[in-house]
């Protein structure tokens, strides 16, 4: 791979290109996975600077929601990518196309899909599931269950069992 880490005009670019090709909006820690622990296209401090500048200059922005914030691509980013995505590394730029299509789907889950359960009171366990949009909160589910093993399960289901589930409900309740 072509050493790009000490070019911070570089490094904005390989941000914007990485956040036009996933076209969602996505929060900080999905960026950094991506980019830094799964890929060597940026340095840690790299990435979070180039984030920051990025939101400086407008070429992205964030929204809040359920307390995350998410990061978006504006158009100004789009046409600057345009303009200067050929100084990226066309290895660079080979390795974020391909590492999209592998992953995009499993990204968009981790972000929309959210689980968590907690103890009650009377040992029983509350297991939260949720659908959440960087708009919008689609599905929010509570339920108690027996114990943790089963709360534990429900939350390593939910991620693979959420669209189906959803679809279910919505054509069962929703007419």
């Amino acid at each position: 791979m072509v050493e790009i880490k000490d070019n911070s005009m570089v490094n904005k670019l390989v941000l914007l290109f990485f956040m036009d090709k996933m076209d969602v909006p996505l929060t900080d820690s999905i960026i950094l996975e991506a980019c830094y622990y799964q890929n060597p296209w940026l340095e840690y401090m790299d990435c979070v600077q180039a984030l920051n500048q990025l939101l400086e200059t407008g070429f992205i922005f964030s929204t809040v929601h359920e307390n995350l914030k998410y990061f978006s691509i504006t158009p100004d980013g789009r046409a600057c990518l345009s303009h200067f995505y050929t100084r990226i590394p066309a290895s660079v730029r080979q390795e974020i196309v391909d590492f999209v299509k592998l992953n995009r789907t499993s990204y968009r889950r981790k972000q929309e899909y959210s689980t968590s359960y907690h103890m009650n009171a009377d040992k029983t366990y509350t297991v939260q599931l949720k659908i959440v949009d960087p708009m919008k909160t689609t599905l929010d589910l509570k339920f108690n269950v027996a114990n943790k093993e089963t709360a534990k399960g429900v939350a390593a289901k939910w991620g693979d069992k959420a669209a189906q589930i959803y679809k279910l409900l919505y054509e069962q309740l929703v007419d």
